[in-house]
């Protein structure tokens, strides 16, 4: 490693090897949790479906109650013990679920995983406090690219790895992928202009408030990512079953809805850090309108697709529109809270993109329950056109 490097490009480099890394452990269980759950007992189908609803969201529900409280220690005590708090946690969860003898122990461990989240957000929280803040947006859409490409790759890790050993083995070794993590991260990365908090007003919820410039920018953006999980994952639940109704339950449904499944982070890892870098020059507030703009066309004609071929068109295009939101939405926090509270700004932006990510699935069931596959998809971009009114009217009048 180049020495001469600024110690931000040098932890930039380092956590986005990290994240990528901790994106692959994240995301390569996913795919075969159910079947493990099943391995752990007898269920009937729909036994079945509620422990793997349960097993999934119980670390989500979690990690949204906890992540404030971590963020004010992140603040207190600094970024780095935080990654290296949430990855050595994680590492030893992870690891243990290969152990589990029934369904209420992987219960257990899942709701712990939830506890010590927090990994991602932190590294951001310090990649963005490090960071010249006139090169955050490129900053924080590499980290953004790198932890979506760890995502993509991690369910065919995980399933290469669960055909090769076995279910139990693979949780072992994704515990071992995030102790790699662990230690990426307790010898290279330096967190040099860390100060803690020396204001006893800035150890409270108000206090923080107050230290706002703009604390309704900051809330609206917290709004903002809430809707944009929601809306993202609205249609998770229904992906697979849309695709078996365009191709009339004949051909290799579960292959086909996985590629289409990957092209949108596949979209994001693409073009994310430019999208960032591009917002460093115009505003990245006209990144984001542009991406409600451009997903709520995308959103709207998938209602109408006649075949996969369109949808997968269309999901790919949504991977732009996703890396114009989040990581955007991300710098915007960053350009407009103080150093010292950005811990806890970014743990608030996690908590917020938590309870997105258990509101969109439980809403998009329900409308497709309702009415239609294809409802669904008119609803997401309603919902996006009402954060765009919200962002423009709650957000862009507080930007100076």
């Amino acid at each position: 490693m180049n020495q001469e490097k600024p110690i931000w490009k040098r932890n930039l480099f380092v956590l986005s090897i990290a994240v990528f890394i901790a994106g692959i452990a994240f995301s390569e269980v996913m795919p075969f949790l159910p079947l493990y759950i099943k391995t752990l007992g007898h269920f009937s189908k729909q036994q079945l479906n509620f422990w793997s609803g349960l097993v999934f969201s119980g670390t989500y529900f979690v990690s949204a109650i906890v992540s404030p409280w971590w963020g004010k220690l992140a603040d207190k005590k600094g970024r780095k013990l935080m990654i290296l708090r949430a990855s050595i946690g994680m590492a030893i969860v992870m690891a243990a679920m290969g152990l589990v003898q029934n369904v209420w122990e992987l219960f257990g461990l899942r709701m712990l995983q939830g506890v010590f989240s927090g990994y991602v957000s932190n590294s951001n929280a310090l990649v963005a406090t490090e960071t010249p803040k006139e090169k955050s947006g490129q900053a924080l859409g590499t980290m953004a690219s790198s932890f979506t490409a760890g995502n993509l790759l991690g369910p065919f890790v995980g399933g290469a790895l669960a055909s090769i050993f076995s279910y139990r083995v693979t949780f072992v070794i994704t515990g071992g992928l995030l102790t790699l993590v662990f230690f990426l991260s307790l010898f290279f990365v330096h967190e040099d202009d860390f100060k803690p908090i020396e204001d006893k007003k800035l150890e409270s919820t108000k206090g923080v408030i107050q230290a706002l410039r703009s604390p309704t920018l900051i809330f609206g953006l917290l709004l903002t990512t809430l809707i944009i999980q929601a809306a993202n994952n609205s249609i998770n639940p229904i992906v697979s079953l849309y695709v078996a109704q365009l191709m009339h339950n004949h051909g290799n449904v579960v292959f086909i809805s996985g590629v289409i499944a990957a092209l949108p982070g596949i979209a994001t890892f693409l073009v994310a850090s430019r999208f960032g870098a591009w917002g460093d020059r115009i505003g990245t507030h006209k990144i984001i309108v542009g991406g409600f703009i451009a997903a709520t066309i995308f959103f709207f004609l998938t209602a109408f697709v006649q075949n996969t071929i369109q949808l997968g068109i269309l999901r790919f295009l949504v991977g732009f529109s996703d890396a114009c939101l989040i990581p955007q939405v991300q710098t915007l926090l960053t350009k407009n809270s103080p150093a010292q509270v950005t811990g806890r700004i970014f743990s608030w932006n996690q908590s917020a993109m938590y309870i997105g990510n258990i509101v969109g699935p439980l809403l998009g069931s329900t409308v497709a329950g309702l009415s239609s596959y294809s409802m669904v998809f008119i609803v997401t971009s309603g919902i996006v056109v009402l954060n765009l009114i919200l962002f423009q009217f709650n957000v862009i009048h507080n930007l100076k």
